[in-house]
C-alpha cells in the first residue's frame, strides 16, 4: 500500500466511523468467502463442513462409507430376498422357520442397530432355488407375523 492509502484510510477511521465499521464488515465477509472458495478448491475445508478430497461425502454427520457394509449380488444364481415390516420381537430362528415353510434358505439375518443390538425391522433371507424364492414371497408378503404384515421381494444389491 501506498503512504497516501495509509493516510486517508487514517482520516476516514478518525473522521466517519459508520463508514469505517462498514468498510471492515465488508473485508471480513469477503475473506471468509474466499478462505471457502480456496478450501473448497484444494479438498480440506477449514470450517469441518466440507470433505477430504478422495472420501466419500458426509451424511448425518459421520462418514457413512465406514459403517456401510454392501454386499454384491449372489454370483451362484441363489436369490436373497428383502424382509421388511418385521416385528421387532422377531428372532432369525423365526425368520428362517417361515421361509423354510417353502424351501431351502442359506441364510436368515435381521439387521439390528449396531449401538444398542436391537432390530431395525428389517432382513434378508438367502434361497438358493429361485422357484422357491418366488413362492415363498408370494406367500409371506402381507402376512401377518407377531402383529405385522411382511413385506417381501427381491433384494436390490446396490454396489
Amino acid at each position: 500500500m501506498t503512504l497516501a492509502c495509509i493516510k486517508g484510510a487514517i482520516e476516514l477511521f478518525s473522521t466517519n466511523t459508520c463508514s469505517a465499521v462498514a468498510i471492515l464488515v465488508a473485508g471480513a465477509v469477503i475473506g471468509a468467502v474466499a478462505v471457502c472458495v480456496a478450501c473448497r478448491l484444494c479438498g480440506r475445508c477449514a470450517c469441518g463442513k466440507g470433505e477430504k478430497k478422495g472420501s466419500a461425502p458426509k451424511r448425518g454427520g459421520r462418514d457413512e462409507a465406514k459403517f456401510e457394509k454392501r454386499h454384491p449380488a449372489p454370483a451362484d444364481g441363489s436369490i436373497e430376498i428383502y424382509v421388511g415390516n418385521l416385528s421387532y420381537d422377531l428372532t432369525e430362528d423365526q425368520l428362517r422357520k417361515e421361509f423354510e415353510a417353502y424351501g431351502t434358505v442359506n441364510s436368515a439375518r435381521i439387521i439390528t442397530n449396531r449401538y444398542n443390538g436391537k432390530s431395525k425391522g428389517f432382513g434378508f433371507v438367502h434361497m438358493p432355488n429361485r422357484a422357491e424364492a418366488d413362492a415363498a414371497c408370494a406367500a409371506l408378503n402381507d402376512k401377518d407375523i407377531l402383529g405385522r404384515k411382511l413385506k417381501c421381494n427381491e433384494a436390490k444389491n446396490v454396489g
